[in-house]
């Protein structure tokens, strides 16, 4: 009996000891009184710390890494504001200051609960290092420090340098503005043709560069673009969405810019909410390729996986090359992908060589038994397609008029799932089994499918190879076709599927 009292004795102050361990847990923060933020791990004014390491090379120029203790239970981003326009948001940052004055440097910790702590410190430098900004980057850039005025960059609209940067570079760069995967610098998944964007006003951007307290100077028409996925969320006013394009109120304005060497390549920062015309999510741009008249950058877009890398030159060099004059010829086409291609078929947002390329015949079956065919890929993009242009003539269809190509349209891909459209006017969803080939005017550039003969085969059977034909006969007066578009799938949604096909050929 005594044994039986004891237990129960024990194991009420047992009870009642876990009782106030129970009621804590079972709380939520805001519910517990002397809950405070100090136990989530939030960084005040007082716990930032940096430090500042002058330059071996130059008083003027300070690396600044930031010693700060960050609590591990938070998610937390830092940005340094260097004073003299550059930003940056890695743990060390470099400024340069190559003229005397006062600079305020402020290093910013964004908190997880929204607060932010700052610290800044006051950098006097009694001299100038015009030696920061007597270099070639700085020169080439500007015009140097005998130009008050500045050097006026502006979009290369005609596609005049492209090709001296892709010569230069090894990149592949094939127009003004355009787009690769991360990291690549190239645009490998979209080139712009030159006039490509003229429906916009992003050619009338000026960039005018002055060495002379680093300005630069914006002008424009009041209108901004940039990535739907980055442009809300950094500030701009978007005013309508065209696909993944954001179009927003924007007047261009006074900046500042640094330029930061020594990494792979040189760095243009560019200061507030500065751009170069077409925004991809910060102000960061890395200097691929610089002469005196043309330069190529490259933002890096973390948000989306890609790289943006545009081409500039001067102003007074952005002038509309030559008019060729084609000339109707009857040169039958052929492509059977065998050894050394004969055809320069460009892909549009086919996600790159690892998704759509030459490959190893994966159903060799009668009617097509070839070793090498074309794996095409229709991307979750809006419009993929595969095309081919004639540079130096345009087609004569009197003679030259039949499109004839095998295909093996897989039944593996998903036929039935209804995807995002590019806008109201796309009133089909999905991914089709079907081919479109098109004739187009390439001398309209992006408003070349508005001049387009279109013939659809739809409903294609799957699992075999197929021959098909696409007799233009009809439009055979037309002159001023010298470009095919191949379309697998229907364009204007976002539906992805594998195609193949071989054994292309224009011919009468």
């Amino acid at each position: 009996m005594i044994i039986i009292i004891m237990k129960n004795i024990i194991i009420r102050k047992l009870w009642m000891l876990l009782l106030p361990l129970i009621i804590m847990a079972a709380c939520s923060p805001q519910e517990m009184d002397d809950f405070s933020l100090s136990e989530m791990g939030i960084v005040a004014d007082a716990n930032i710390s940096f430090t500042q390491t002058v330059s071996p090379n130059s008083d003027n120029v300070i690396t600044f890494t930031s010693t700060t203790v960050l609590p591990d239970n938070g998610v937390y981003t830092m940005r340094w504001d260097l004073g003299n326009g550059g930003t940056s948001n890695k743990v060390t940052a470099t400024g340069q200051y190559p003229f005397a004055g006062d600079y305020t440097v402020t290093l910013s910790i964004y908190n997880p609960d929204g607060s932010v702590a700052k610290k800044s410190v006051v950098l006097s430098f009694p001299k100038s290092d015009f030696n920061l900004v007597n270099t070639p980057l700085y020169v080439n850039l500007t015009g140097g420090a005998g130009d008050v005025d500045g050097k006026t960059w502006v979009l290369d609209r005609y596609n005049n340098f492209a090709k001296e940067v892709k010569n230069a570079t090894g990149l592949n760069i094939n127009g003004h503005m355009g787009l690769g995967p991360l990291n690549s610098r190239g645009q490998e998944w979209w080139g712009a043709a030159a006039n490509d964007k003229s429906m916009w006003t992003i050619y009338d951007f000026k960039f005018t560069f002055i060495q002379n307290g680093v300005k630069l100077n914006i002008e424009n028409k009041g209108e901004g673009y940039g990535r739907k996925a980055v442009a809300a969320a950094n500030g701009f006013n978007v005013t309508s969405i065209a696909g993944d394009d954001a179009l927003f109120t924007y007047s261009g304005g006074q900046y500042t810019f640094s330029l930061t060497e020594g990494g792979q390549y040189p760095i243009l920062t560019l200061s507030g909410n500065a751009f170069l015309g077409y925004y991809c999510g910060h102000q960061d741009y890395e200097i691929v390729y610089q002469t005196e008249k043309v330069m190529a950058l490259v933002v890096h877009n973390l948000v989306e996986g890609q790289d943006w890398c545009f081409v500039y030159c001067r102003e007074d060099l952005n002038v509309p090359p030559p008019p060729v004059v084609k000339l109707n010829k009857s040169i039958p086409l052929m492509e059977t992908f065998e050894g050394a291609t004969t055809l320069a078929f460009v892909a549009e947002d086919m996600g790159g060589p690892e998704k759509s390329a030459i490959i190893g015949n994966p159903v060799p079956l009668p009617i097509n038994e070839s070793s090498k065919v074309y794996r095409y890929w229709k991307s979750t993009g809006f419009y993929s397609n595969l095309s081919f242009t004639a540079t130096d003539y345009k087609f004569d269809l009197t003679t030259v008029n039949k499109v004839k190509v095998k295909v093996f349209i897989p039944s593996f891909n998903d036929y039935t799932t209804e995807y995002a459209v590019a806008g109201d006017w796309i009133s089909n969803k999905k991914l089709k089994p079907q081919l479109a080939v098109k004739l187009q005017n390439s001398e309209k550039g992006g408003d070349a499918w508005q001049t387009q003969t279109e013939i659809v085969k739809a409903d294609l059977q799957m699992d075999k190879w197929i021959e098909l034909e696409f007799d233009f006969n009809g439009v055979k007066d037309r002159k001023d076709y010298d470009k095919i578009v191949i379309q697998f799938g229907a364009e204007g949604h976002a539906g992805p599927g594998f195609f193949y096909f071989d054994d292309f050929s224009f011919n009468n």
